[in-house]
């Protein structure tokens, strides 16, 4: 359990928090792109915190960034801590590694595109 802490809760969380950029911005602007305006719409009636983070996307992708940061600082950190001797026990350990670095990974490229969409897109775009 400890293992599964170190390697990847920083990068999960930053994941986490990248996915509501998504969330905020590029749904909207998916949906609208696709013809899909009443779903839309159905979806800022029904789901409300929808509306909350798009009204908050500058504290949005402040926090987030700033969570980005701090897993890979924490990943980089830990990049050349040592793994147990036990070979069962290090290539979990190496696993852990791989599936860490690809969560942030994953995490960066939806920040960036959520950040397309919220702050780039319109200028862009229109």
């Amino acid at each position: 359990m400890r293992l599964w802490l170190r390697e990847t809760a920083g990068p999960a969380l930053a994941l986490f928090a990248s996915t509501g950029t998504l969330l905020c911005c590029a749904l909207p602007a998916l949906l609208i792109t696709l013809g899909a305006g009443a779903v839309m719409a159905g979806l800022a009636a029904n789901v409300p915190g929808l509306i909350w983070l798009t009204a908050h996307k500058g504290q949005l992708f402040a926090v987030s960034g700033l969570l980005l940061a701090l897993a890979a600082f924490m990943k980089w950190r830990a990049r050349n801590a040592p793994c147990p001797i036990d070979p069962a026990q290090a290539r979990a350990c190496m696993r852990m590694r791989r599936a860490g670095t690809v969560i942030l990974a994953i995490a960066v490229v939806t920040y960036l595109t959520g950040g397309f969409f919220a702050f780039l897109a319109a200028d862009l775009l229109l």
